[in-house]
């Protein structure tokens, strides 16, 4: 079932397509690229994994999923976090901290399923 996956000159898919765990050491993920310190820095995608998931399928949808892959040599290195950067990441996340309804700052990430911090939703929830 994998051969029908295998398609290295792209003459099926369009692009190099390859079954799980056998594509060449030339291309990466983004998230390999990332562990090895670099970035696709622009280029297109360069070929494809394509591998059967009966955890994704659903009735009516493809149980197929890919990863798109990139070539490791056009690769660039990734760029380095800046001080403005560094301020800027920190303002985001203290906003993050700050529950909309006491305005207090809660000291964790208010959690985006409650809304608010737990005490309010704490309160919230004996009111009702």
């Amino acid at each position: 079932m994998t051969g029908r996956l295998y398609d290295p000159d792209g003459t099926r898919y369009g692009i190099p397509t390859f079954p799980w765990r056998m594509a060449p050491e030339e291309y990466a993920t983004r998230r390999q690229l990332r562990a090895r310190g670099l970035r696709p820095g622009g280029q297109d995608v360069a070929a494809q994994v394509l591998w059967y998931s009966r955890r994704y399928w659903r009735k009516g949808r493809s149980s197929i999923r890919v990863a798109y892959l990139y070539r490791v040599d056009c690769a660039k290195p990734v760029r380095p976090m800046t001080p403005a950067k560094w301020a800027a990441l920190a303002k985001a996340n203290a906003a993050q901290q700050v529950c909309p309804e006491c305005r207090r700052d809660a000291g964790y990430r208010i959690p985006t399923s409650l809304g608010m911090c737990t005490a309010c939703a704490d309160a919230t929830q004996l009111a009702a």
